[in-house]
C-alpha cells in the first residue's frame, strides 16, 4: 500500500483546469521527482496534497486514510510537511524560534521536545551558526535551508519540496543535495518539484511529468528523460 496516493484529482479556476484527473502514488521511503514547464500545475498539485487548496474532484489518501477534507494543519499533524517555493519564515523571529514554533504547532510537540527537535534540525541542516540570527536577515541559501528545516521540525513522514534548489549556485545546490540524501537515508518519503534537473536526478527514484495539468509521463528517471514528448515539451528539444 502506498504511503500517499492521489486518485483522479482535479482542480479548476473558472474555465482553467490546472490539475486534470491526476492519479499518482508514492511508496514509503521513495523519492518522487515532479517535472513540468512553468504553469503546468505542479505547485497546485502540492497545494492539493497539503490541503492549502481544496480538490474539485477525486481524493487524497495518506497512510491508508482519506484526508481529502482535512485542513492543512491537520495534514501537517498527520505527517505531511512541506516547503514553499518562496521561503516564508517568521522574519522577525530567530532561526531557532522559527524551528521551535514549527515543532510545537506543526509537530504537536511539547516545549521540551520542540527545543530538542530544533537543536537536532539546526545541526542536520547546517544552520547551528545561524540559530540566533533573525530569519529575515539570512542569505538565500540559508533561507532555503530554514524552509527545509521548518518542514523537518514537524517530523514529517512525507516531505514536499517545492523548487528548493531554485536560485542557488552550483556549489550550493550540491550542498543541498547532500542534505537531502541524508534525509532520504533516514527513511523520509519525499516528493520534489524542481527545475534544477541534475539535482533532482541525483535523488529521485522515479519521475512524474505534468503538462497543462495532465500527466505526460511517469517512470524511471532515465527512461522519462529520454521520452521524445518529454524532451519536446519540457526541454524544447525536437526528437
Amino acid at each position: 500500500m502506498p504511503l500517499l496516493a492521489l486518485h483522479s484529482v482535479s482542480k479548476s479556476y473558472g474555465a482553467l483546469k490546472v490539475t486534470d484527473d491526476i492519479t499518482l502514488s508514492v511508496a514509503e521511503g521513495e523519492t518522487l521527482g515532479i517535472l513540468g514547464p512553468n504553469g503546468a500545475g505542479k505547485t497546485t498539485l502540492f497545494n492539493l496534497i497539503s490541503g492549502d487548496v481544496r480538490v474539485d474532484a477525486g481524493r487524497v489518501e495518506y497512510d491508508g486514510r482519506d484526508v481529502t477534507r482535512l485542513r492543512p494543519h491537520q495534514r501537517c499533524h498527520a505527517g505531511i510537511g512541506r516547503s514553499y517555493q518562496v521561503p516564508q519564515p517568521f522574519g522577525n523571529m530567530t532561526v531557532f524560534e522559527n524551528l521551535v514554533t514549527a515543532a510545537c504547532f506543526g509537530g504537536q510537540q511539547s516545549e521540551r521536545e520542540a527545543w530538542r527537535t530544533a537543536a537536532q534540525v539546526l545541526e542536520q541542516t547546517g544552520l547551528m551558526a545561524q540559530a540566533n540570527r533573525a530569519a529575515g536577515g539570512l542569505t538565500l541559501l540559508n533561507r532555503k535551508r530554514l524552509e527545509l528545516a521548518r518542514a523537518l521540525a514537524t517530523r514529517p513522514r512525507v516531505l514536499l519540496l517545492d523548487e528548493i534548489a531554485g536560485g542557488l549556485t552550483e556549489h550550493e545546490a550540491h550542498e543541498l543535495v547532500d542534505e537531502l540524501r541524508r534525509i532520504k537515508a533516514q527513511g523520509v518519503t519525499m516528493i520534489w518539484i524542481e527545475h534544477v534537473v541534475h539535482a533532482l536526478l541525483s535523488i529521485a527514484d522515479r519521475l512524474f511529468v505534468i503538462n497543462f495539468g495532465q500527466k505526460l509521463a511517469e517512470g524511471q528517471p532515465q527512461a522519462v528523460m529520454a521520452d521524445p514528448e518529454v524532451r519536446r515539451v519540457y526541454m524544447g528539444i525536437e526528437a
